[in-house]
């Protein structure tokens, strides 16, 4: 590794480009939370879309790892750097990637349904990878300094943010009708459209991109073969990526697990689907409000003790929306979105450092190994957040029918089975905190402190070399 000379001085226009970049992920991402209602509701897969998850979720095993490997073991010489020549490859597949998840036939045979289903996740989760692995392991080459890190981190939440919350809030107003039923061939168009601005904003990124912190890779017949085996192996002995990917997983499990039980809870229990996305807009608001903070914040108190305190705030916030009266009227719709302020400020606590920790995480496997291995550890981290994305939504599916839900019934479920969703969601939202709390305070090590110490022998070591 080596800090790379006569570059231009780290500032706004970095945080920009991150940010868009994962605004691009977030084009065609955002769009997964309709995958269920989309799947149950329009096309009538019911339980057999929670099968059709895990089996996808097998090609998500092989995939992730093995291109995150690919990218590790490439040695030739890019002209600008190689994690940017294949974000651009991802960004083209994924124009049509997310509506190849959306493909309109409810009248095609199960059989034809488990095809498409299964051929467009496997089309769209190809290109994700092949975008998504290299964006995130960008991070630690932009800028070796902590603050700065910080800032992309912390632009790479505001990207993802309004990524999110653009679909979040426009597509219920669009993809549901007057009586809260889904319309699903507007989905489709949606999904193109989506996938045209993703690829928009992954060309600014590109663009716009400098790396600082470059990779001196010596070609010979002696340097040492990579070892795919041995880099996984290296990333379960790394610490602080096992506590940030299971923190990561729990946020997941809860927010993706839970977003088709949020949309059920809106259709059935307050009977207003088309202003979900507002309502959730609006919780998203604690997180706007500390992203500008959180440079400041980290110089001061270090990323995990502020992502601990984050996830202290969820588990409180979780817990008072199991137990406070949240009843099917505007009453119980202010206390749900006073619950879920208090959740979002523990959520962005953590997501504005999350990507930041991820860039120590992989520091400290060469800290540790003396192997950066940035494709490996960022890929097995993308697969177990993947899984989790994968496994959430389809265990919630399971209890929720277990819980009475009927896909064909659309927004008509009995007051039983509402009833049952409104409980079921703080059920979920909870455990995503926990989880996060575990994985954040208990597994991940690398505190102010150590983190600093671990900053100053790698700059040693690289000076030296």
């Amino acid at each position: 590794m080596a800090q790379k000379k006569n570059v231009r001085p780290f500032g706004m226009r970095d945080n920009l480009a991150y940010a868009a970049g994962d605004f691009g992920c977030n084009m065609s991402f955002a769009l997964k939370g309709t995958m269920a209602i989309f799947w149950t509701q329009f096309m009538g897969m019911d339980l057999w879309y929670s099968l059709l998850l895990v089996i996808v979720q097998v090609w998500d095993a092989i995939n992730d790892p093995l291109i995150g490997s690919m990218i590790d073991a490439d040695k030739h010489q890019y002209k600008r750097n190689k994690f940017l020549q294949y974000i651009w490859a991802g960004s083209i597949g994924l124009i049509v990637g997310g509506a190849c998840c959306f493909l309109p036939f409810p009248n095609a045979p199960v059989w034809a349904k488990f095809i498409l289903f299964i051929a467009g996740y496997v089309i769209w989760d190809a290109f994700y990878t092949v975008a998504n692995v290299p964006y995130g392991s960008l991070l630690g080459l932009i800028s070796d300094n902590p603050g700065d890190r910080a800032s992309l981190s912390a632009w790479r939440s505001v990207g993802s943010l309004v990524g999110n919350m653009a679909p979040m809030v426009i597509l219920p107003m669009i993809i549901y009708d007057a009586e809260n039923n889904l319309i699903g061939e507007r989905v489709f168009f949606a999904a193109l459209l989506m996938g045209f601005l993703g690829f928009l904003c992954f060309q600014f990124m590109i663009k716009n991109t400098e790396i600082r912190v470059e990779s001196d890779v010596t070609l010979n017949e002696e340097a040492p073969k990579f070892n795919v085996m041995e880099a996984m192996g290296n990333f379960l002995k790394n610490r602080p990526a096992v506590g940030a990917t299971l923190a990561a997983m729990g946020m997941f499990l809860g927010q993706q697990g839970a977003a088709t039980a949020v949309t059920v809870m809106f259709q059935s229990y307050f009977h207003n689907a088309q202003i979900s996305g507002l309502v959730s807009m609006f919780a998203m608001i604690p997180i706007i409000l500390f992203t500008p903070l959180a440079r400041k914040m980290v110089v001061k108190f270090g990323k995990q003790e502020l992502a601990t305190v984050g996830a202290i705030c969820s588990m409180i916030a979780c817990a008072l929306m199991l137990v406070l009266p949240i009843t099917p009227d505007g009453k119980g719709i202010v206390i749900y979105i006073v619950c879920q302020l208090i959740n979002s400020l523990g959520l962005g606590i953590y997501s504005t450092v999350s990507w930041a920790m991820m860039g120590d995480a992989i520091d400290y496997n060469e800290w540790k190994t003396g192997k950066r291995e940035e494709g490996t550890v960022y890929a097995l981290h993308s697969f177990f957040r993947k899984l989790a994305q994968g496994v959430g939504p389809a265990l919630a599916l399971v209890i929720m029918t277990a819980l009475g839900y009927m896909g064909t019934l659309g927004a008509n479920q009995s007051p039983e089975t509402a009833l049952n969703m409104r409980y079921l969601v703080a059920v979920l939202y909870l455990v995503s905190a926990v989880m996060q709390f575990i994985g954040l305070s208990l597994i991940y090590n690398l505190n102010k402190k150590n983190l600093t110490k671990m900053t100053e022998e790698l700059k040693a070591r690289r000076a030296k070399a």
